[in-house]
C-alpha cells in the first residue's frame, strides 16, 4: 500500500482529497490515457455537467484499474486538467466520492484553454501502481 506523505510545516490538502506526495509501492505501474467523459460508446456523459464528467471519468479509471486487478486506492497521482476555475471546487468534490482522504494520491490541478473535445470539461490523467499480489495481465 502507499504511504503518503504529510510535513506540518507547510500548506496542508485540508480535505480536498489529495496527499501531499506518496511514497510508490512495489507493484505494477499503470500509467493511463487521459480519461474523459466517454461512456463505452464514445458519448459524452454529462454534457455542461463537470461533476457528473467527473464521475464518468472516476468511473472510467475504475474499469481499467479493475482490468489488472487494481482499485482506486491504488492510484499514487491524478493530474487533473479542467477549462474553467470556478468549477474546481466542483472537481473536487466528486473526488472526494471516489478518494479516500486518508489513502489519497498526490495531485495536480491544471487549468486549460480546451480539451480534446469542445464538450469536455475536465480530464484526468492518474499514475497507479497495483500490488503484484494483485496483478493480473490484461
Amino acid at each position: 500500500m502507499k504511504k503518503a506523505i504529510a510535513a506540518h510545516d507547510v500548506w496542508s490538502p485540508r480535505g480536498r482529497g489529495f496527499s501531499m506526495g506518496v511514497v510508490q509501492p512495489e507493484g505494477r505501474v499503470i500509467h493511463f490515457t487521459g480519461q474523459v467523459a466517454w461512456d463505452e460508446n464514445e458519448q459524452i456523459v454529462g454534457q455542461g455537467d463537470v461533476a457528473e464528467q467527473t464521475r464518468q471519468c472516476f468511473r472510467n479509471i475504475e474499469r481499467v484499474l479493475a482490468a489488472v486487478g487494481g482499485t482506486l486506492d491504488d492510484l499514487v497521482s491524478v493530474t487533473t486538467y479542467f477549462t474553467d476555475r470556478s468549477q474546481l471546487p466542483l472537481i473536487q468534490q466528486v473526488r472526494a466520492e471516489f478518494l479516500d482522504e486518508n489513502n489519497a494520491p498526490a495531485s495536480t490541478s491544471i487549468m486549460v484553454a480546451g480539451l480534446g473535445h469542445e464538450d469536455f470539461l475536465v480530464e484526468l490523467a492518474p499514475i497507479a501502481v497495483v500490488p503484484d499480489t494483485r496483478f493480473t495481465t490484461p
